[in-house]
């Protein structure tokens, strides 16, 4: 993914956008771009990771974007594919803090999650 999007990134978009349509993205899409976010925020992270980071999140705030968040079934799965990207692509930079800062946050606007329901791993680091 290209960085053309993280000119769309802010913090105050992100925190909008999930505050208006979490349920309707859906807790993967909400836990993975969670993860993303505070990942971001970690001290010692490289700044191509932040880059790639803010441009998948930019992505998904932006509200023209390939698929229209509006698609019911279909809306946030352009989103869910940039986010598994940049997860893809800086998985090894995730730490324990990050995951438990986004399962925190995950628990306050969906309840608690189950056994199976663990917070997303790239397949280059798995915890």
């Amino acid at each position: 993914m290209g960085n053309e999007y993280e000119k769309h990134y802010s913090d105050d978009g992100f925190w909008k956008k999930l505050g208006r349509f979490a349920l309707a993205a859906g807790r993967k899409v909400v836990e993975i771009a969670l993860v993303l976010y505070y990942t971001a925020r970690e001290p010692g992270i490289p700044l191509w990771a932040k880059a790639t980071i803010y441009s998948a999140l930019g992505y998904f705030i932006l509200p023209t974007d390939l698929i229209p968040d509006v698609i019911p079934g279909a809306g946030y799965s352009d989103d869910l594919s940039a986010l598994m990207l940049a997860i893809a692509v800086v998985g090894a930079h995730i730490t324990p803090e990050a995951r438990l800062q986004a399962k925190r946050k995950l628990k306050d606007w969906f309840g608690e999650m189950d056994g199976d329901d663990q917070p997303p791993t790239s397949p280059a680091k798995s915890n």
